[in-house]
C-alpha cells in the first residue's frame, strides 16, 4: 500500500473521502511512473525528486497546489475557481476539472524535465 493509500484510510480523510479517491485515481492515471508520498502532511506525487502536485481536503473544497507557475500559466482556464499563488480550490459540489487537472500535470512534468 502507498503512503498516500493509507492517508485515505485514514479518520483525517473519511469526511470527503469519494472526492479524495477520485483525486488520487486521477493523479495516478497521469502519473503512473510517479513518486507517491505525503509531503506537508498531504498527498504528492513526485517525479526526479521533485514535486508534481499536492493534493489535500478542506472543509468546502478540494485543494489542489501544483506550485505556482502553472498557476499563473493557466491563469484564464482557473478563473472559474478561487486560486492564491500555490493552490487551487475545487468546490466539492462541481465535477473534477479532469481536462484542466491533466493540462497542469503535464505542464508541470515538461517544467520538471525541461
Amino acid at each position: 500500500m502507498s503512503p498516500i493509500q493509507s492517508y485515505l484510510n485514514t479518520p483525517a480523510a473519511t469526511d470527503h473521502h469519494a472526492e479524495l479517491v477520485a483525486m488520487y485515481d486521477l493523479l495516478k492515471s497521469l502519473l503512473p511512473e510517479a513518486t507517491e508520498k505525503l509531503s506537508y502532511g498531504m498527498p504528492a506525487f513526485y517525479i526526479a525528486g521533485k514535486p508534481v502536485i499536492y493534493f489535500a481536503a478542506a472543509k468546502h473544497h478540494l485543494g489542489l497546489y501544483p506550485t505556482p507557475s502553472p498557476i499563473v500559466h493557466f491563469a484564464e482556464e482557473l478563473a472559474a475557481y478561487h486560486t492564491s499563488k500555490g493552490a487551487i480550490q475545487l468546490p466539492y459540489d462541481q465535477p473534477l476539472p479532469e481536462k484542466l487537472i491533466a493540462a497542469i500535470v503535464a505542464f508541470r512534468v515538461h517544467e520538471i524535465n525541461d
